[in-house]
């Protein structure tokens, strides 16, 4: 081989070995930074759930709360209970005929 080619190849091969390099840190990096995300993504989960408490607790402090939880527990939810119960009987008399 000619000098010119072993400059050439010894450049390629620098050039090579740098990127190399360079994308063994990089894919080191991503996975840290993926353990990180799933960190942040539980800790929001669980301030998520803690927000959803806080607000059921404070709708039940709440005079105009605590009646529409009333309301709805002693009126709405009885006639939708009653509703399926018809729905599915109608189905059963539908299916033996």
């Amino acid at each position: 081989m000619n000098i010119a080619e072993w400059i050439l190849v010894a450049i390629l091969s620098i050039t090579l070995f740098i990127f190399l390099i360079v994308g063994i840190v990089l894919i080191v990096k991503l996975i840290g930074l993926t353990k990180d995300a799933q960190k942040v993504v539980i800790k929001s989960q669980d301030i998520a759930e803690n927000a959803n408490g806080i607000v059921n607790n404070v709708k039940g402090m709440t005079s105009i709360g605590g009646t529409v939880e009333m309301f709805v527990d002693k009126y709405i939810n009885p006639k939708l209970k009653e509703k399926m119960k018809e729905k599915k009987e109608e189905k059963k008399n539908d299916g033996k005929e």
